[in-house]
């Protein structure tokens, strides 16, 4: 594809003023006017009070970008805007944790056939609080799985199809990874392609997706090797750890302290609006 160039000393703001807005859509390519980077879109995210967007190259690089202006579109400079908020008719006043804008007066509707899996209860528990109020609007559950080992077992069990898609949000989810080899071989079974979606998050567990400036510290702590993950954690701060109740509550306080979206990091963030996007647009 041929792209005019088309660098930001020619931007002056009453020609930005007039610049179509085009809502960004997973897929599209686009080229970054300033580096000439030229890519696909595959993400967007919210970070820091701000809409960005991950460009995929050929090679398959990627490369992340503030939503706005200095994107070409088939050549064209466009100002890139977030898609319109899922049920954004009849909205009243206010946002909800997720950042959408709240629907004013929506019951929750009867729950769909598609839904979303997560690996655990702490997992289920953080997508409720930030993003629960979305999800009744558009009527998908979250369940946990309490692990991923027979994920191939439990899809093949839930038969995805059309109007029965599965978005599955795996922890620790790396190349290389027994989760990254579990999940490659549940999307090459039968009937998972374009009705199973399966992404992660880096994090060893779902309690580092809070942003630790949220609880007051710089880093999460370091567990050493061998050491159980959780009761390391609580153990550095200085919690009670010796229990499955120490966890539990330790864990409670934790989820407190999460607000909104802007308390998560953005590498959580994406995957679960691209869950929520996977099963909602047709």
């Amino acid at each position: 594809m041929q792209y005019q160039k088309w660098g930001p000393q020619e931007i002056t703001a009453p020609v930005s003023s007039e610049l179509p807005e085009v809502p960004v859509e997973r897929g599209m390519v686009l080229e970054d006017a300033q580096s000439g980077w030229v890519g696909a879109v595959t993400r967007v995210e919210k970070s820091g009070g701000m809409h960005v967007v991950a460009l995929e190259d050929r090679l398959g690089k990627s490369r992340t970008f503030r939503l706005g202006f200095g994107f070409l579109l088939e050549g064209q400079p466009i100002r890139l805007v977030p898609r319109a908020p899922r049920q954004a008719a009849a909205v009243g006043v206010g946002r909800t944790a997720s950042g959408s804008v709240r629907v004013a007066g929506q019951r929750a509707q009867v729950a769909k056939a598609s839904r979303i899996w997560v690996e655990g209860k702490h997992d289920a528990e953080l997508v409720e609080k930030v993003w629960g109020d979305d999800l009744r609007v558009e009527g998908i559950v979250v369940e946990p799985l309490h692990g991923i080992d027979d994920l191939a077992g439990a899809v093949a069990a839930f038969g995805p199809g059309p109007g029965r898609r599965l978005g599955v949000l795996v922890d620790h989810l790396v190349p290389d990874s027994k989760e990254s080899r579990i999940a490659a071989a549940v999307m090459a079974s039968p009937g998972a392609a374009g009705n199973v979606l399966i992404v992660g998050h880096p994090y060893v567990d779902v309690w580092q997706a809070i942003r630790p400036a949220v609880l007051g510290i710089e880093k999460w702590p370091v567990v050493p090797r061998g050491q159980d993950w959780k009761t390391g954690i609580l153990e550095a701060f200085g919690w009670p750890h010796s229990t499955k109740e120490d966890i539990g509550l330790g864990w409670q306080k934790l989820l407190g302290a999460v607000r909104s979206y802007a308390d998560l990091e953005a590498s959580l963030l994406g995957r679960v609006e691209e869950v929520i996007d996977f099963l909602t647009v047709p």
